[in-house]
């Protein structure tokens, strides 16, 4: 198991690594940074002035040399926006995104495994096609559009609840459901697909023909062993939401990272764009770990391969 977990941890760090020099190189590439930050009005000398001040006139390998041996002692720079450390900017609004994605992950799960279970001790009936139509749909709805249906629907009809902002719970309602929903179609199949293959295993018609009773069976033993690969699914999930918190979050007008990040890229201010990015995909990475040590603990098949 430690080896195993070492393997992937290094496999991990390598990942983490060229996310951030590949995206490093495509926001210095796309367009001449100095231009950017120093706006579209900008004389020559002020450009040069920019260039020199940020060191955009030094190779680019050089720049995310220096870039990266700052990120990992946790400073990512001042932005020029904001006049302010990226680091204290993000701070700010990091605990709003996480909450979003909490909440958005408790409600695709609430909804995703009880659907599964449900279709998967009624396949083929009005049940099953029911639960599958709901991820039929929530897979091939934008959550952005979602989201403005539940804004029109619940927010200016029926006004229940605030369309923007996160000053209070009530705030996070709909940005949750609309981030949730979308996400709890792969793990609605993914427990509907497990629990009819347990369901159909040996071991559960034992079980049942010893008498035992139908409650016992299906969630002692049926869900116990079918929602294996479906907690191992959820960290990536919930890895998933925060990423996916960019589009709703400026929906919603949520001031959270994703918000931030939107705005930060309007206005050309790459540093917090380039920490935004690396954070994300740090969290992203690291669930992905935990969900193959996850699996490897739970399965030790897995750790030989």
């Amino acid at each position: 198991m430690l080896v195993y977990t070492g393997k992937r941890i290094v496999l991990a760090l390598l990942v983490a690594v060229t996310v951030s020099f590949i995206s490093f190189m495509i926001l210095n590439l796309s367009g001449d940074p100095a231009i950017a930050l120093a706006g579209a009005d900008a004389t020559p000398e002020e450009i040069k002035f920019v260039r020199e001040k940020y060191g955009l006139d030094r190779p680019i390998l050089v720049q995310y040399i220096e870039w990266a041996g700052r990120a990992i002692q946790g400073n990512f720079g001042e932005s020029p926006y904001f006049n302010q450390p990226v680091k204290d900017i993000i701070g700010d609004r990091i605990g709003v995104t996480l909450i979003l994605g909490l909440c958005a992950f408790l409600f695709a799960v609430c909804l995703a495994i009880p659907l599964g279970v449900i279709a998967a001790i009624r396949p083929n009936t009005w049940i099953d096609r029911t639960a599958l139509t709901i991820s039929v749909f929530g897979q091939a709805m934008p959550n952005f559009f979602f989201g403005l249906i539940l804004i029109i629907v619940f927010g200016v009809i029926l006004r229940w609840l605030p369309i923007s902002g996160g000053e209070s719970w009530r705030h996070f309602i709909m940005p949750a459901i609309a981030l949730g929903y979308y996400g709890s179609p792969a793990l609605m199949r993914l427990t509907r697909t497990g629990m009819m293959e347990v369901l159909a295993s040996d071991y559960i018609r034992t079980a049942r023909s010893k008498g035992l009773r139908p409650g016992p069976v299906l969630f002692k033993h049926a869900l116990r062993n079918a929602i294996i690969p479906v907690v191992s699914l959820a960290f990536v999930l919930f890895g998933y939401m925060l990423g996916g918190a960019f589009v709703i979050e400026y929906v919603f007008a949520v001031n959270g990272v994703g918000f931030l990040a939107v705005r930060s890229i309007e206005r050309a201010d790459l540093p917090v764009v380039q920490a935004i990015i690396l954070l994300l995909s740090f969290i992203y990475v690291t669930m992905t770990l935990l969900s193959d040590i996850l699996n490897a603990y739970l399965d030790p098949r897995i750790r030989v391969k």
